[in-house]
């Protein structure tokens, strides 16, 4: 996520977290989105899909692209997508609505049958991911952009642990983002219109 320490003209009386800036979509995101605790696994492979893709990008190209994304992935469903053969994935990197880059398509699909193993061990990919936690998001109170962090030891873990699994595409810095999208972590900033509400939730 990119923090610039840009904030919202004083004339508005809503303070979100200057990385929104004053794109609608980005806005949009963040006020209905972004740190709400998510314990539905479908959500959470497609936030699995989504970060994934955009390792080495802005997080607003991928959400311009996040429709196309939900039609080309089978409206996020890991189920089929982990059926993805070669030909199918071939098919993928001639759709110019998502990224076409080989690796990070192939990585989806084989994301998507170890998320499939997880389920199984744990019941959920939600309870194998939030008993890292105990199964409580982690209320953080940033008063600055500066400090938050891009990886955290909580990050570190889970993206070890994680690829160890044999996940691809998620370092801990591709984690966190993972996380804070997620509610696991509630990193809006205090002054955040959103940090209380998500807190709440």
């Amino acid at each position: 996520m990119d923090f610039s320490r840009k904030r919202i003209p004083d004339d508005n009386p809503v303070f979100r977290c200057p990385w929104a800036g004053n794109d609608p979509l980005y806005q949009s995101y963040h006020d209905q989105e972004w740190g709400v605790p998510c314990r539905d696994d479908r959500k959470l492979f497609e936030f699995l899909v989504l970060e994934s893709a955009q390792a080495g990008l802005a997080w607003i190209t991928i959400l311009r692209k996040r429709e196309h994304y939900r039609r080309a992935f089978t409206e996020f469903r890991p189920e089929q997508v982990a059926r993805f053969n070669r030909q199918e994935m071939a098919h993928l990197l001639q759709n110019t609505g998502i990224v076409r880059n080989r690796l990070k398509i192939e990585s989806a699909v084989s994301n998507a049958r170890l998320f499939l193993d997880i389920q199984a061990q744990f019941g959920s990919f939600a309870d194998y991911l939030w008993g890292f936690v105990d199964n409580r998001s982690i209320q953080n109170h940033w008063q600055d952009s500066d400090a938050v962090p891009a990886t955290t030891p909580l990050s570190d873990t889970i993206s070890k642990d994680m690829k160890k699994r044999g996940f691809r595409f998620f370092g801990s810095t591709i984690c966190y983002a993972y996380l804070q999208a997620t509610g696991l972590v509630n990193d809006h900033l205090v002054d955040c219109f959103r940090h209380r509400q998500c807190h709440d939730l």
